[in-house]
């Protein structure tokens, strides 16, 4: 089992910047494979950050250059730094861990609000 927290989201203004963290705990293998998503109303939950196979992130692209995912396998937490936001980054962002690869499940957190206002 693997339990996922985040937090950090909130209410900015455009062009300001958040850093959303996720804490990892359950499985030791929880840090294998993790990304994050988001969901706007009325649309489908996409793909934000991840990393890839190879341990190097992944950005879709409307975030690409603005958006940093990071790690700190330490403290098991995953970061996501997220800078220049606008307001078409309002969502609900989503932590993730993918463990099917090797026989898990797919882990959700419970999703932290981030609202950027003009």
């Amino acid at each position: 089992q693997v339990q996922l927290v985040e937090s950090g989201g909130g209410l900015v203004q455009v062009g300001g910047s958040l850093r959303l963290s996720c804490a990892a705990s359950g499985s030791r293998f929880a840090m294998m494979s993790m990304g994050w998503y988001r969901q706007a109303p009325g649309k489908e939950r996409e793909l934000v950050a991840a990393f890839g196979r190879d341990g190097r992130p992944n950005y879709s692209d409307d975030v690409k250059a603005r958006f940093t995912i990071s790690k700190d396998k330490a403290k098991k937490t995953m970061y996501l730094q997220m800078n220049g936001l606008k307001t078409e980054d309002t969502a609900v962002y989503y932590c993730n861990s993918d463990l099917r690869r090797w026989g898990g499940d797919n882990y959700w957190g419970q999703g932290t609000q981030v609202t950027v206002s003009s």
